[in-house]
């Protein structure tokens, strides 16, 4: 008999309601579905799993490792774990621009404090100062800031002028920040993909409480609108390679920008998705793992690796370097928002010596 397994970690509402519908899908016949248990991890040996479910290893780099050494002997990760292991904010945005969807005017930073065991010497391949005037021309404010590879809404701050932006970027320590221009948007969602092809576009409120984010009963958006965000979705799940993620997409004057796409192990709980979310969240994903696990190998790779990287393999270019239409990475910075001169800017930049500026 196959086994699927599911790893998390606090969380109970999705991984108890995903093992029961698993087992009531198959009947306990050929596949079953179970929470994950481990006790010991061998080199180069099972853990027993011909697919399992990764809700936690982001935050315990023990799992981490247990489920590359699962991998190697076959299992199916769902997510792979040396993507996971490997991927970061900052380069999915610039993927996102190869493959034509549109994302925010983004810059990454050098962290404000040395990182342990470096000097001032380990940064002479680093400007000094950094060319604040281009970085600025480019992001405009208002902006946001954010570590290039976070999550969970940690160390993000809004950017309103050159002032603020040194006062935070102080606070910022060891953390490689992204500076990340704002989209004022008049609609916003959050998508749910599973492998690579299942889409839920669940309407969404950043600006709400957590629980009170997922809003239900608001006017659909239209139907043109909505087709093209699902369209992005899978281009992006497809091209990093996600089997399990979420997506959000700020909609400004009718073109929606990819925010945030790196969720893999997007929030799942009942209390905060809503019922009618969690329940095709729940469906979808007890579908897509009993699917992997009919077409799961032992001593395999059962991975799935995005065309970003099959492509590259193959020596072939990922896509025309065409800019997406209404790509606000792409193109002139808005009138309305004027550089600053190049010397106040560096009047205004931060005199203690850092990472940053050697």
């Amino acid at each position: 008999m196959k086994k699927i397994g599911i790893l998390f970690g606090q969380e109970r509402s999705f991984p108890e309601a995903f093992v029961e519908r698993v087992n009531q899908k198959t009947g306990g016949k050929d596949i079953s579905a179970e929470f994950v248990r481990i006790d010991k991890v061998m080199q180069a040996e099972s853990l027993g799993y011909s697919v399992i479910i990764d809700r936690i290893s982001q935050d315990v780099p023990f799992y981490r490792a247990a489920l590359k050494n699962a991998a190697i002997c076959g299992t199916a990760v769902i997510n792979n774990p040396f993507w996971w292991s490997a991927d970061e904010k900052f380069f999915n945005n610039a993927l996102a621009v190869k493959i034509g969807v549109p994302v925010p005017k983004t810059v990454i930073l050098p962290s404000k404090e040395l990182p342990n065991d470096t000097t001032d010497k380990s940064f002479l391949n680093l400007a000094y100062p950094l060319d604040w005037e281009g970085i600025f021309k480019y992001v405009g404010f208002p902006a946001y800031m954010k570590p290039f590879d976070g999550g969970g809404w940690k160390e993000v701050y809004q950017i309103n002028s050159l002032d603020d932006l040194w006062d935070k970027y102080n606070q910022t320590k060891q953390y490689v920040m992204m500076l990340q221009e704002e989209i004022i948007f008049q609609d916003y969602f959050r998508c749910y993909c599973i492998g690579g092809k299942h889409v839920r576009i669940m309407q969404y409120e950043p600006r709400n409480p957590h629980h009170l984010r997922y809003e239900h009963g608001k006017a659909p958006a239209a139907k043109k609108l909505l087709d093209t965000v699902k369209d992005y979705v899978l281009k992006l799940n497809q091209g990093l390679g996600y089997d399990f993620n979420t997506v959000e997409f700020a909609v400004r004057d009718g073109i929606p920008y990819a925010i945030d796409f790196c969720n893999p192990a997007p929030d799942a709980d009942v209390k905060s998705v809503g019922q009618d979310n969690f329940d095709w969240v729940v469906e979808a994903s007890a579908d897509y793992a009993i699917e992997r696990a009919k077409s799961q190998k032992d001593g395999r790779d059962n991975l799935t690796w995005g065309e970003f990287i099959k492509t590259s393999a193959a020596g072939k270019p990922l896509v025309a370097a065409k800019p997406a239409k209404g790509d606000a990475s792409v193109g002139e910075i808005p009138k309305e928002k004027k550089a600053p001169a190049k010397k106040a800017a560096a009047e205004k930049a931060p005199a203690k010596k850092t990472a940053a500026k050697k």
